[in-house]
C-alpha cells in the first residue's frame, strides 16, 4: 500500500502513534510490518476513490463486496493474478476498515447494499487476505507474511482499530485540530 500522504504529514503522525499505542501496548501485537500496514491503510482510505478503487467494465464505482468479488474486470495490460490480488487484498482492507472503525456502520452498508446482507465482513477479509497472501511472495508490497498475519488477525486487527477510533474520539477537539494544523 503507498501511503498518499507524506510521511511528516500531522495525520500520519497521529495514525502512528494511535495505531502503535493500540497494537503494541493494548493488544500486544508487536508486528512492524502488520502495524505499519494498518496505518497506511488509514492515510490510504483518507481519501474516497481509495476505499472504492474498483471498477466495473463500464468504469462504474464498485461499492458493493459482491460485485468487487464478481465483477471487477482486469485491466488491459494487467496480469490476471496480479489484479486479483489487488482486489482480495482490497476486499479484506475494506472490510477490515469497517468491521473495525464504523461496526455501526456495518447494518446500513448491507441494507444499502442488499447484495452484501448476507456476507459476514470478518469472515470476508480473513478470507480474501488469505487469497492475496497465496498471490504474493515476500518480494511483493505488502509481502505475503503480512497479509497472512491479517487473515490469522483479523479480529484483533479489528479490534485494535476499535481502540483507535476511541483514542481519537478521547482527544481533546481543540487540540487535536492544533495538532493538525486545522484552524477551529
Amino acid at each position: 500500500m503507498q501511503a498518499s500522504i507524506r510521511t511528516n504529514h500531522p495525520l500520519q503522525r497521529l495514525f502512528s502513534g494511535l495505531v502503535e499505542d493500540s497494537f503494541y501496548t493494548q493488544l500486544g501485537i508487536a508486528d512492524p510490518g502488520l502495524v505499519g500496514y494498518v496505518v497506511d491503510l488509514l492515510i490510504e482510505f483518507c481519501h474516497i476513490d481509495h476505499v472504492y478503487p474498483l471498477r466495473d467494465a463500464a468504469g462504474r464505482r464498485l461499492e458493493q463486496i459482491a460485485e468487487m468479488m464478481t465483477q471487477a474486470a482486469t485491466p488491459p495490460g494487467t496480469p490476471e493474478s496480479e489484479h486479483r490480488r489487488f482486489v482480495h487484498k482490497h476486499i479484506g482492507d475494506y472490510t477490515l476498515f469497517w468491521t473495525g472503525l464504523f461496526p455501526e456502520s456495518l447494518g446500513r452498508l448491507r441494507r444499502h447494499n442488499p447484495a452484501d446482507g448476507l456476507l459476514d465482513y470478518p469472515r470476508t477479509g480473513k478470507r480474501s487476505y488469505a487469497i492475496a497472501s497465496e498471490l504474493s511472495s515476500e518480494r511483493t508490497r505488502p509481502p505475503a507474511a503480512v497479509l497472512r498475519r491479517l487473515s490469522a488477525e483479523f479480529e484483533s486487527c479489528a479490534y485494535g482499530l476499535t481502540l483507535v477510533r476511541q483514542g481519537w474520539q478521547q482527544k481533546d477537539p481543540g487540540t487535536f485540530a492544533a495538532n493538525l494544523g486545522i484552524l477551529t
